[in-house]
């Protein structure tokens, strides 16, 4: 009898007062708001107050007015929807390159000592160090009419004129592919790594050939890191000025020249704000669609 009577008084010292509930979460909610607090605020000044400000200044027509002018002028003009398909067309091409050429280098780093590996991984990041100006200028250096393979080719006796190897798509897409091209191979090379390999050779004992067990076993546990490489590639891309303005000399224009063209040419602000929400729309678009795709593949 006493042994229960101390665990009555236990219970009911343990038993919150009334409306002490409420204060407990208002606490917990605190203690877990408060240390990611600053980082919040900083989000909120840089990123969504400019975004939200962008919104705002594309309301506004030529004349000062609140009015959708803008945006119908998206929708309804071909020089508009030509840019927007040129843009997603370089984009999605110098992703599909990033793939052909990153998936199976990043397949060869991984195969390596850890040592090597770290090595390649350096040689990687160097270009991230080199400006991108220098870069986009060195490849017209190369690809001109008078550059080296031109030269070289001419040399040679394999070519009666030079090849139009530069101010057009093809270069824009070289260009901007080696640019992109060590900011995909981070993710997929770290989720290469996490794989582990005796899957590999459990699968090699039950009969299956590298090559199919590459295809069927490594590929699909590499896909999420692919895929994020590759959304981060056409993300990056969407917004690229220097690469297409240099190496596209003006015959590929992209929604970033439009944009710059607006602002210093026309000074329509409305109209550039317009454009850049229009292109925030649609990345926030293909952020959602890889989402989508990431979760259906970790349930795979």
């Amino acid at each position: 009898m006493i042994a229960q009577g101390s665990d009555m008084a236990g219970a009911m010292t343990a038993a919150p007062a009334p409306g002490g509930e409420p204060k407990l979460r208002l606490r917990r909610w605190l203690e877990t708001a408060l240390p990611v607090a600053p980082g919040l605020a900083i989000v909120f000044a840089f990123v969504l107050l400019p975004c939200l400000w962008l919104v705002w200044l594309s309301l506004f027509n030529d004349t000062g007015q609140i009015s959708g002018e803008n945006y119908q002028r998206i929708a309804e003009q071909v020089s508009y929807r030509r840019i927007f398909v040129t843009t997603f067309s370089v984009s999605l091409q110098t992703v599909l390159c990033c793939l052909v050429l990153g998936v199976p280098l990043a397949t060869f780093i991984v195969s390596l000592p850890e040592r090597t590996r770290a090595l390649f991984v350096a040689f990687i990041l160097f270009p991230l160090w080199t400006s991108l100006l220098v870069r986009a200028y060195a490849w017209l250096v190369i690809l001109q009419r008078n550059g080296l393979i031109n030269s070289w080719l001419l040399q040679a006796g394999l070519i009666d004129e030079p090849l139009p190897l530069a101010f057009n798509a093809f270069a824009t897409v070289l260009g901007m592919t080696h640019i992109m091209l060590p900011v995909f191979l981070l993710p997929v090379i770290g989720a290469m790594s996490g794989i582990d390999r005796g899957l590999m050779r459990a699968a090699a004992s039950m009969g299956a050939s590298r090559a199919h067990a590459y295809r069927t076993v490594f590929l699909p546990l590499a896909l999420p890191g692919i895929l994020a490489g590759a959304t981060l590639v056409f993300v990056m891309s969407l917004g690229f000025y220097v690469t297409p303005a240099i190496l596209g000399g003006g015959n590929v224009q992209v929604i970033s020249m439009r944009i710059a063209r607006s602002l210093s040419t026309y000074s329509n602000f409305g109209a550039a704000a317009a454009i850049g929400v229009v292109l925030l729309i649609a990345t926030f678009a293909m952020l959602g669609v890889s989402l989508t795709l990431r979760k259906l593949l970790l349930r795979r």
